[in-house]
């Protein structure tokens, strides 16, 4: 009985401790320790369960099906949103659809009618005019955007920004300051992208060894920490799938 008890408690423990470090609501920590049994059982199944690799993989795939049934329901979705309700919030979701779509066009075209009175200098607008400038290859407007975004707002996610910097410079021609932006993003940068765009460039301006080994070390990186992301997934395929290619060289 006492070590029941003992451990018993020792699970109350952890889970009130996974409690304050998952930022899950305080009351749990009264539902744990008022009911040392169910408590910690519903707080498992309505808490840690739904927010595991595993959920948030089968969440990911069932998504990747629902757009490959119909791949426009979010369109017409936001689409019909918008048409009831012309919000920022309405607008906004409906651009970063068009992203998705590979229709960054119309994206900037919704940023760019939401950037108006109190909105005007919105930094989550501008940022999200800058990617929907920059997915458009627009590099000049790009450039100004991209600009402004870290003048007036140099806090608001930097390392994005300056990712879209990196992604300018490279495509306007100025490939060893864009080589250096990528590089130094690396360390900081949460995911594969500045990594994979890295070595990419590397490719292209012929050094292949050198792309070869930010490929390789793309590939460790995702194999150590696995993302459901749909992005992260498709940057780590491009990896392996760049490695393969320099191997059969």
């Amino acid at each position: 009985m006492p070590l029941l008890v003992a451990l018993n408690l020792l699970v109350q423990i952890c889970f009130v401790v996974h409690v304050y470090r998952s930022g899950a609501p305080r009351y749990w920590v009264f539902v744990i320790l008022a009911f040392p049994v169910v408590g910690c059982l519903a707080y498992f199944f309505l808490e840690v369960s739904p927010h595991s690799p595993e959920a948030r993989a089968a969440r990911a795939t069932a998504r990747r099906m629902a757009r490959a049934l119909d791949p426009d329901r979010g369109l017409r979705e936001k689409a019909e949103n918008l048409a009831v309700c012309g919000s920022i919030d309405n607008r906004v979701a409906l651009a970063e659809e068009c992203l998705a779509a590979g229709m960054p066009a119309e994206a900037v075209m919704l940023y760019r009618s939401s950037l108006t009175g109190a909105y005007e200098n919105d930094p989550h607008l501008r940022f999200g005019l800058a990617r929907a400038l920059v997915e458009q290859a627009a590099w000049d407007d790009a450039a100004e955007c991209v600009a402004r975004l870290r003048r007036d707002h140099p806090c608001h996610r930097p390392n994005e920004t300056r990712l879209l910097r990196a992604r300018v410079l490279e495509a306007t021609g100025e490939t060893g300051t864009a080589l250096g932006e990528y590089h130094e993003l690396i360390p900081a940068f949460v995911g594969l992208e500045a990594r994979l765009r890295y070595g990419l460039l590397l490719e292209r301006l012929g050094r292949g060894d050198a792309a070869r080994a930010v490929f390789e070390e793309a590939v460790a990186v995702a194999k150590r920490n696995p993302s459901p992301v749909e992005a992260e997934a498709r940057w780590a395929k491009l990896a392996r799938e760049r490695v393969a290619a320099t191997s059969a060289r």
